[in-house]
């Protein structure tokens, strides 16, 4: 299970981008890959993958509670594997009482790399 995180140079936040590479049959996301990217609309728009953003959006609750990240944002993703277009998670943390304009401290982007690697192992995507 690919997994890209970018961190962002003038803002406390970081993007999380899981890239799903294998059928998800608990989510009934069965075709994970299409030739053209509108061709995976459909599989983000489906209950299924409704049902594991809200799974993604429960563990980050429990993952994050007491911690000085926060969710800005998530959703859906098409995600470009060479030739082939997959569906995935896309997510943005977002490092709590930093200034708007500095980069995620130090301290900070490995528990970023940590949640990421726990929630594919949760998923049961590796």
């Amino acid at each position: 299970m690919p997994v890209k995180i970018s961190y962002d140079a003038g803002a406390p936040t970081a993007s999380v981008e899981i890239m799903i590479t294998e059928p998800l049959s608990d989510y009934d996301l069965l075709e994970v890959e299409a030739p053209v990217p509108r061709d995976v609309d459909p599989m983000l728009a489906s209950q299924g993958f409704q049902d594991l953003l809200d799974e993604v959006q429960s563990f980050f609750n429990a993952e994050l509670a007491g911690s000085n990240l926060e969710i800005a944002r998530l959703t859906g993703a098409i995600c470009h594997d060479q030739k082939v277009h997959r569906p995935g998670v896309w997510l943005v943390l977002r490092e709590r009482a930093t200034s708007s304009n500095t980069p995620m401290s130090d301290t900070t982007r490995p528990r970023v790399a940590e949640i990421a690697t726990n929630l594919v192992k949760h998923l049961h995507l590796a």
